[in-house]
């Protein structure tokens, strides 16, 4: 990894280094800081942090939250450390598989663990090592939800997003281990299919699933120019930094 470049989160309030060519987190990692329920005082996992966005939104959201982070690639981990750094934030950056995690990981338990694991199952895999190896599955969904599972404490929340087509494939991943799932639809647009769903379980929870009302992305009906045209309720989580359970209710 040779070329970076400073990619602004939460309306500029976070300065990001992440490569040029390579994988680069965007809205998604934002949703997913968005959507985990931690609260001051609690630990968090994020396994795969890349150069940290996630973990990094989330920290700038919940001062006094325990951040750590688990990237396989060296290159990546390294600017997690020094993106926290750059942005005065806390955040322990191990590196390990998560298949495989470090023996120091393994003696820990966290309140809360997020995820953003690859969408993809085939295709044209990217020129760019680390993009391909973040966009397309390697480790099956299912280890990557085992993973989060063993590292939660009774009682905790595993917070993910991801293709909508793949849903079956989690809830399958978490049946019988963890229950009170909620399901929030991520929509483009009004009156479109969701592309994305981002989901929170609970560990060791028997609680009815429930399906939420979409997250809706864009005001207009259309993409008719270059420009900004997020919804309110959009703009308040991506630039804000709120948590989608803060913008209105019917979404947690």
């Amino acid at each position: 990894m040779t070329e970076t470049r400073i990619d602004g989160f939460l309306g500029g309030r976070l300065r990001i280094e992440q490569p040029a060519r390579g994988y680069r987190s965007g809205m998604d990692a934002v949703m997913l800081a968005a959507a985990c329920p931690a609260k001051s005082g609690q630990s968090v996992l994020e396994l795969g942090c890349g150069a940290g966005v996630a973990s990094l939104c989330l920290g700038w959201r919940v001062p006094g939250a325990t951040l750590t982070g688990l990237e396989q690639q060296e290159g990546y981990a390294a600017l997690a450390r020094a993106n926290a750094a750059a942005n005065g934030l806390a955040l322990e950056v191990l590196t390990g598989d998560l298949a495989r995690p470090p023996t120091e990981l393994r003696a820990r338990a966290f309140d809360h663990v997020m995820m953003n694991p690859p969408y993809f199952l085939s295709g044209t895999a990217a020129p760019d090592p680390g993009r391909a190896l973040a966009r397309q599955e390697v480790t099956p969904l299912a280890l990557w939800i085992e993973a989060g599972l063993r590292r939660l404490r009774p009682g905790g929340w595993l917070t993910l997003i991801q293709r909508a087509d793949r849903l079956d494939g989690v809830i399958a991943a978490l049946a019988g281990r963890a229950g009170g799932l909620a399901i929030l639809p991520v929509a483009p647009r009004a009156g479109r299919e969701a592309g994305r769903v981002i989901l929170r379980a609970r560990k060791g929870s028997r609680a009815p699933l429930r399906l939420l009302a979409p997250l809706i992305l864009h005001a207009a009906p259309t993409h008719a120019a270059d420009g900004e045209d997020l919804t309110p309720e959009a703009g308040a989580l991506l630039r804000d930094g709120m948590a989608i359970g803060n913008i209105d209710a019917k979404h947690w």
